[in-house]
């Protein structure tokens, strides 16, 4: 009967403080929208992406110069010289992709230069959810726009706005 009586009072305290848990969520995208320097930090990273881009395809173009002449020219050259102008194309085809990896691939200039620029904001919001989260005595805060799938959730728990007002800035005044 101890055991029993024992058992019950264990379930109902944890059911209990299932129950005591606070729960919020914010909207990632929705803060971000308000921070004037994220939209100029994204402003910036378009303009460096297009520049990368401008370059890339400024190679890509060479050689396919480079590819015409040699189909152009083919018939009247040498093995010796079809060889050295395929060698060339596929040089400088290698270089290009080298180069678009070096812009643009997961370790690339672009990555870094956005990691540089996005992670002090990113820092500066999470340091505000966690003073709202201390302030609301909130367990748990979620990202809307996260990888944790979010079916429903009440506006009355999303804290976004108090971010927002945490950082200084007025919900619904969006960055240009």
């Amino acid at each position: 009967m101890k055991k029993l009586l024992l058992t019950l009072i264990i379930a109902i305290a944890a059911v209990s403080g299932a129950w005591a848990q606070r729960f919020a969520y914010v909207d990632s995208d929705y803060i971000l929208k308000h921070i004037p320097e994220y939209a100029s930090s994204q402003k910036q990273l378009a303009a460096i992406s297009d520049q990368f881009q401008k370059e890339v395809d400024g190679r890509f173009q060479e050689i396919d110069r480079l590819y015409k002449a040699y189909q152009a020219d083919q018939v009247l050259m040498t093995p010796d010289m079809k060889k050295r102008r395929e060698a060339e194309i596929v040089d400088k085809e290698k270089a290009a992709k080298d180069f678009q990896r070096s812009k643009f691939g997961p370790d690339g200039e672009l990555s870094q230069r956005s990691s540089s620029l996005v992670k002090p904001i990113q820092d500066r919001v999470s340091k505000a959810i966690q003073a709202v989260a201390e302030n609301e005595n909130l367990d748990m805060i979620f990202d809307k726009n996260s990888e944790v799938m979010m079916l429903y959730a009440n506006p009355r728990y999303n804290k976004s706005d108090a971010v927002i007002t945490r950082l200084g800035l007025k919900p619904g005044a969006f960055a240009r």
